[in-house]
């Protein structure tokens, strides 16, 4: 029997394909690859060298200088953030200092720098990164403690609209793509959690963190 990653729930026998087994999780709604298939770190290293760098920059920063501007309406003067799991390019990074914020950015493969997650920001951000976690939950409570009260955690992973779908998906073949999310996913962390589930559609997820008056029983 497996545990789910996330909640800790056993999961079901879901899919099979031609490379891999996948399971489902009937309490959060996280679907997994059979961990068995997972890539050794440095084969998925590779695989990430390999990406084109100047469209997933381009996306990259397309998801955040919208953000920000969004988040600084919200709440106003300077902000300081997180970027995790990808890096963001030098340009952008000083358009973003010339508007008065700054970022710090964390990956693990890249820019494995820990003292940046001995902080706490008014915003975290994760761009095409929740679906390479293996261990969601262990990532989830370091992403959690990382945003302060009254924060935002703005993450981008395509969404699990139609389980009946998932076979032809063509996001489940990449084999670094381990942990696949539903609405429901998304829904199950803010209700154990000290966080509002703001937005969720294909292309964003927004979930704000309680000022502290209002906290909700935490995850486990």
């Amino acid at each position: 029997m497996i545990p789910c990653p996330l909640c800790t729930h056993q999961v079901r026998f879901f899919l099979q394909d031609k490379k891999r087994a996948f399971y489902a999780c009937p309490h959060c709604g996280l679907v997994i690859a059979d961990p068995k298939s997972h890539l050794m770190p440095n084969v998925e290293k590779q695989r990430y060298g390999r990406a084109p760098k100047s469209a997933k920059q381009r996306q990259l920063s397309q998801f955040i200088m919208p953000l920000l501007l969004q988040i600084n309406q919200q709440q106003a003067g300077a902000l300081s953030g997180l970027n995790f799991g990808r890096l963001l390019d030098q340009q952008c990074l000083q358009t973003i200092k010339e508007s008065g914020h700054t970022v710090n950015q964390y990956d693990p493969f890249f820019a494995a720098d820990h003292r940046v997650l001995q902080k706490s920001y008014d915003f975290v951000c994760s761009y095409k990164v929740f679906e390479h976690f293996r261990n969601p939950n262990k990532e989830w409570q370091l992403l959690s403690r990382l945003v302060k009260p009254g924060g935002w955690l703005a993450i981008s992973t395509p969404l699990l609209t139609d389980l009946s779908h998932f076979d032809k998906w063509h996001y489940k073949n990449n084999p670094t793509h381990v942990s696949f999310y539903q609405q429901q996913t998304f829904e199950y962390l803010a209700e154990n959690s000290e966080f509002t589930l703001l937005f969720a559609s294909q292309a964003l997820i927004l979930m704000q963190k309680s000022s502290g008056s209002d906290i909700k029983r935490i995850l486990f």
